[in-house]
C-alpha cells in the first residue's frame, strides 16, 4: 500500500501546472488531479502524464474545498487503506525532500491531523505582490491553528469532520482545521521547505482581489464559528472591525498612525500594504454581507474571487 495519495487541485494554471504534476510524480506516489473548469488544456495536460482527472461539474459552484473533497475522496475509491493525503494547489511545485520531512512528523504523532512546511514565493523580486506574498507563507514553526492550500493530512481527521465545506469560496483550510481542533487533534507546521508558489501578481487589480477575497473569508468565519469559540470569535470580530473602522474616510488622516504601529512588527513594505488592505478587505466582507442577506431571499451565492 502506498503511504500516502496527491490531490492537485487547478484552474487553468498553465504552465504552472506541469511543473507541479511532474514534482509531485517524482514522489513515485498516487495522485489525481481535479480540474474546476479549466479551459487552457489543463485537463489534457494531466492525462497526458498519466494521471487519473476528475473534472468537477460546472452546473455546480466551483471551490477549492470542493475540489479538494472530490480529490480525496476519489483516492479512497481507489485505495480503500489509504491512510494519508497530501494535498497541493496547482500553482505550487512540491520541494524534494518535502515529504519525507511531513511523514516523518506526522506518524512520529498520532495526535497530529495536519503538517506543513514553508511556502516559498518562485519570483519574490518580480513585484511587491509577489514580496508581500513570501512575507506571508512565513508562519510561526510549531503548533498551529491551521494550514494552507499544500499540507499533509491524516485522513481519519478528514473523515471525521466530513472533509472541507464546500460552500465556502475562501478560509476553507482555516474553517476545517478549526472542525478538527475541536475535535482534539493538532496542526503543525515544522521546520523545512515544502513548495515553491508561484503567485505571479504584478497588477494592483490583482492584489486587491486577492484582499478582497481575504475579507469576505474574514467575514464568512466570524458568521460560521464566531459564537463556537470565544477566543477565535473575539479575534475574528477585531479583526473584522478594524477593517471597517480603518477604512472610513474619517480614519484616513490616522493612517500614518496605523502604519508606524504595524510597522513595529513588520517591514516597510508590508506595514504600507496592510494599512491600505483594510480598503479591500472591507469591500469582501460587504461582499460577504450582500451574498448572505440574497442568499436569505433564494438568490445564488457570489462567484470564486479569483486574482489571477
Amino acid at each position: 500500500m502506498n503511504p500516502v495519495g496527491f490531490v492537485i487541485i487547478g484552474r487553468n494554471e498553465g504552465a504552472r501546472l506541469d511543473l507541479c504534476i511532474d514534482s509531485v510524480m517524482r514522489t513515485h506516489q498516487r495522485a489525481v488531479y481535479v480540474d474546476s473548469g479549466s479551459t487552457d488544456g489543463s485537463v489534457a495536460r494531466a492525462k497526458a502524464r498519466g494521471l487519473p482527472v476528475v473534472e468537477l461539474d460546472p452546473a455546480q459552484p466551483f471551490t477549492a474545498a470542493r475540489a479538494r473533497n472530490a480529490g480525496w475522496e476519489r483516492l479512497l475509491r481507489d485505495d480503500p487503506g489509504l491512510e494519508l493525503v497530501h494535498f497541493i494547489d496547482g500553482d505550487c511545485e512540491l520541494i524534494p525532500g518535502w515529504l519525507d520531512k511531513a511523514l516523518a512528523a506526522l506518524l512520529a504523532d498520532d495526535r497530529l491531523a495536519a503538517v506543513c512546511g514553508r511556502r516559498r514565493e518562485r519570483a519574490p523580486d518580480a513585484s511587491r505582490y509577489n514580496r508581500l506574498c513570501e512575507h506571508e507563507w512565513n508562519t510561526p514553526v510549531g503548533l498551529a491553528e491551521s494550514v494552507g492550500g499544500d499540507a499533509l493530512f491524516r485522513i481519519a481527521a478528514l473523515e471525521g469532520v466530513r472533509g472541507f465545506d464546500e460552500t465556502l469560496i475562501a478560509g476553507e483550510e482555516p474553517d476545517m482545521c478549526h472542525r478538527m481542533r475541536r475535535r482534539g487533534w493538532l496542526i503543525r507546521r515544522i521546520e523545512g521547505d515544502m513548495t515553491i508558489h508561484d503567485a505571479g501578481m504584478t497588477r494592483f487589480g490583482q492584489w486587491w482581489q486577492r484582499n478582497r477575497r481575504s475579507g469576505y473569508a474574514t467575514a464568512e468565519a466570524l458568521a460560521m464559528r464566531g459564537s463556537q469559540d470565544a477566543e477565535a470569535g473575539r479575534d475574528l470580530r477585531r479583526k473584522v472591525l478594524s477593517n471597517i473602522v480603518w477604512s472610513l474616510p474619517p480614519a484616513w488622516m490616522l493612517w500614518p498612525l496605523l502604519w508606524l504601529r504595524i510597522r513595529q512588527r513588520k517591514d516597510a513594505l508590508q506595514a504600507t500594504w496592510l494599512t491600505l488592505g483594510k480598503l479591500p478587505h472591507l469591500q469582501g466582507q460587504l461582499d460577504y454581507w450582500s451574498r448572505r442577506q440574497r442568499a436569505n431571499t433564494g438568490a445564488r451565492r457570489i462567484e470564486l474571487i479569483e486574482y489571477k
